[in-house]
């Protein structure tokens, strides 16, 4: 990712919507504040009335007087000047849960995926829950079995919405037993990190770091450095053998170097002392 990019606030599902609204907030304040203009879009639901207004709701009780909905049914509406003026004025931008095919089906290739990617290197936050947090990687998971060993045929992959580049994202994690389906996605792309992110959980991504908030934990899988794999002498149906994976456990106050690979157990004090080293 670019150095100028906006932050990603990429959220496991289940976020707060009735308490404090921590991921919320922060995705707010990321975005203007009160003063933002947050566009909330519904693409990757089949229900966007009630999604939308359920959104709309939250984030006005947070402050915010300017909350709008963003939904298409064919990829002849995004295309629309209308559609891609929605784009361009919005201080920051969130996608809501549903069927990640459906966004990246709906919007791949068209004027507004190009506007977004306009917003997002201009600086504009983008966040994304469930299904729009999965869509924000290049190569994104659609759907798999959960509980269950890694093997091939349990992760289906499909190209994503490219926003974060080497890193695959999946939700619900460990409240639905992903990291079977996680391991097998990162045994077949092993130069992408895998990203497990638990309901009620975000990271915040910008300038290859990434920032754990939220109530859970996320799961970093790293198959860069496995020693043994034998993805190319079974088939679909039988088990994956895997050696040498790394996994990091990071729970709120943690962090990530996604370029280095590397964990940031304190990132309070990491951001300090970066802020120190740019200052001097």
């Amino acid at each position: 990712m670019a150095a100028k990019t906006g932050p990603l606030v990429i959220v496991g599902g289940a976020e707060d919507k009735t308490g404090e609204c921590r991921i919320l907030r922060r995705f707010i304040e990321l975005g203007g504040g009160k003063s933002a203009y947050v566009l909330v879009i519904t693409v990757a639901t089949e229900l966007p009335i009630e999604v939308g207004t359920e959104y709309t709701e939250v984030f006005g009780r947070l402050g915010v007087a300017d909350v709008r909905t963003f939904d298409v049914s064919t990829r002849e509406a995004a295309n629309l000047d209308s559609a891609v003026k929605m784009i361009r004025n919005a201080t920051c931008i969130y996608f809501t849960g549903g069927d990640q095919l459906r966004i990246t089906k709906l919007l791949g290739g068209t004027r507004v995926d190009a506007e977004l990617h306009e917003a997002y290197h201009r600086g504009v936050p983008l966040g994304g829950t469930s299904a729009g947090a999965s869509m924000m990687s290049s190569t994104m998971i659609v759907e798999g079995e959960a509980e269950t060993n890694p093997r091939v045929s349990i992760v289906d992959m499909a190209p994503g919405m490219e926003f974060l580049d080497g890193a695959v994202v999946d939700q619900h994690f460990a409240q639905r037993g992903r990291l079977g389906r996680l391991l097998s996605a990162v045994a077949q792309y092993p130069h992408h990190l895998g990203l497990g992110i638990d309901e009620n959980t975000a990271v915040i991504v910008q300038d290859h770091v990434l920032e754990v908030v939220g109530q859970g934990a996320v799961s970093i899988v790293d198959a860069g450095s496995v020693s043994y794999s034998n993805l190319d002498k079974v088939t679909r149906e039988e088990s994956l053998a895997l050696c040498g994976v790394k996994l990091h456990m990071l729970p709120e106050g943690c962090g990530f170097h996604l370029r280095d690979r590397e964990p940031i157990p304190d990132f309070k004090n990491w951001t300090r002392k970066q802020n120190k080293e740019l200052s001097s």
